[in-house]
């Protein structure tokens, strides 16, 4: 007869509790910072919506609500939206922090400096996505309305939903180069196992870019191709952190020898 195994002893669950206080406590400071900047984000939408409207691809841009609710909605979107860009940094930091113990020295160090990146590289696809694809998008589907002859009526939360859909996904898609460089650095992911999985990543990728934009060729591949090329120079990036983590296990194994 198979023997139980025996029940954990009360030190053995100690280690357990701490950590998932500690989580307990990381997540509840991350909570405090998001709703500190969601109390900023209400003060900042006003500001944000007036330049959104003014910035427009379309000179004039008169919106309208269809519902009671759209105003309303939407100064809340703008609020959680700006508070979400306070927060990741700090998001970020307080995840370093809890996984740090576990980790050595210099994959302590190789994870922190990424911290700041992130918030970096989010604000790049955040004007990317906003400077470049969304007028490129929105100036087509313009173009369509007006060549059916029909009149366009811009609805507050349709125009904005159609923003957020193409700003959101690709700002945080631009967070590919840096994930994958990490994981280079550590050694969880290879160029081997990158270059294996090309593929499915641009399926991935095209897949996106095909939800987040108008059904439409010429805006699928606005979308796509900078994500695919994003790709791609995660695979160079990641060929030169493996080979410097390489290197340095060769030159601390000569060492270990001499």
């Amino acid at each position: 007869m198979e023997e139980k195994p025996s029940p954990l002893k009360p030190e053995e669950w100690m280690p357990l509790t701490e950590h998932l206080g500690e989580l307990r406590k990381r997540i509840i400071y991350t909570l405090i910072v998001f709703v500190l900047g969601l109390v900023g984000g209400l003060f900042a939408s006003q500001p944000v919506f007036d330049y959104l409207v003014e910035a427009a691809p379309v000179k004039n841009l008169d919106l309208h609500a269809f519902s009671p609710w759209d105003a309303i909605g939407l100064y809340m979107k703008f609020a959680i939206a700006i508070s979400l860009v306070i927060a990741l940094p700090f998001a970020m930091f307080q995840l370093w922090s809890f996984v740090r113990p576990a980790l050595g020295p210099k994959e302590q160090k190789s994870t922190l400096q990424f911290v700041p990146w992130a918030l970096i590289m989010f604000l790049i696809g955040l004007a990317f996505s906003y400077f470049v694809v969304f007028p490129m998008a929105f100036l087509f589907t313009e173009k369509i309305t007006n060549n059916l002859g029909l009149e366009q009526t811009y609805g507050v939360t349709q125009y904005f939903s159609f923003l957020f859909n193409i700003l959101l996904p690709i700002s945080l898609l631009f967070e590919l180069p840096l994930v994958i460089l990490f994981l280079s650095r550590i050694g969880i992911l290879t160029p081997a196992i990158l270059v294996k999985m090309r593929k499915v990543a641009w399926f991935i990728l095209i897949f996106v870019g095909v939800l987040v934009t108008p059904p439409d060729v010429v805006s699928d591949l606005m979308v796509a191709v900078p994500l695919i090329l994003l790709y791609e120079f995660s695979v160079i990036l990641s060929r030169i952190a493996y080979g410097k983590r390489m290197k340095t296990r060769e030159d601390a194994a000569i060492g270990q020898e001499d």
